[in-house]
């Protein structure tokens, strides 16, 4: 550790940087898509559905590394431009995520009990009513969780850019690895990096699932620790004898 100097270590922190960016687009376009698609699957009309469907098997049947490099080296060929690598990852990523999180948002839509949408139907609300003020806000609690791993893998996902050159937090650590010949140093400190960087995003989307199940009424679940779940198992334990007893 003594080998890797301040510059080293800030070609680390920048690329972390890197990676807070790719997460924060990628996922932006992939939430994008997402609803789009996933609206698209769980709409009335088939040729939506089989649109949306094909989308869907698509891009969750493809690679995402060869997708950053299909649509860097190929799609120029067809259209005489090339985006830089960084928007090529970008691309790849929101793409995939979001065929994965389309699943997710017909799945919590197609949840909603049907008694929901009758009430709607007797309000005389236009569909897009129906979806905008019963639909999504009951069904987007329902997302967050799955959301979350997506959010989660997505962040995972991005070390695969540094393939194409660029600095995110896993092509910085080969360039330390390479300058300083250090291998476990370097990379137990990425893999610190990057759990301190998916537990940030698990919390902040544990706060907003709470905030989402509030504004439809729903009380949050209590999560405590293992100490209390340890004491309400004991005290459940003493319950059952005491009852078994009497």
């Amino acid at each position: 550790m003594s080998e890797i100097t301040w510059g080293l270590w800030k070609l680390l922190l920048e690329g972390v940087w890197i990676t807070v960016q790719l997460t924060i687009f990628s996922s932006a376009l992939a939430a994008v898509v997402a609803l789009v698609v996933g609206l698209a699957r769980a709409h009335r009309l088939w040729i939506v559905r089989f649109i949306s469907g094909a989308y869907f098997e698509i891009f969750r049947g493809t690679s995402a590394l060869i997708l950053m490099f299909w649509i860097f080296f190929v799609l120029p060929l067809g259209f005489g431009w090339q985006l830089v690598p960084m928007w090529a990852a970008t691309l790849a990523l929101g793409l995939t995520y979001g065929a994965y999180g389309s699943e997710v948002v017909r799945g919590a839509v197609q949840a909603v009990a049907p008694a929901q949408r009758e009430a709607g139907i007797a309000l005389s609300f236009t569909p897009a009513q129906q979806l905008r003020k019963i639909i999504l806000p009951q069904a987007w609690p329902e997302m967050i969780p799955p959301f979350n791993n997506l959010l989660i893998e997505l962040l995972k996902g991005t070390a695969l850019v540094s393939i194409m050159g660029v600095a995110d937090i896993a092509f910085g650590a080969s360039l330390v690895r390479n300058a300083t010949g250090q291998s476990a140093p370097v990379y137990t400190v990425i893999l610190l990096m990057y759990f301190v960087l998916a537990f940030v995003l698990t919390r902040g989307m544990r706060v907003l699932e709470r905030q989402a199940k509030a504004g439809i009424g729903q009380r949050p679940e209590k999560t405590g620790g293992v100490v209390s779940k340890l004491g309400l198992s004991r005290r459940n334990a003493v319950s059952a004898n005491a009852g078994g007893e009497s």
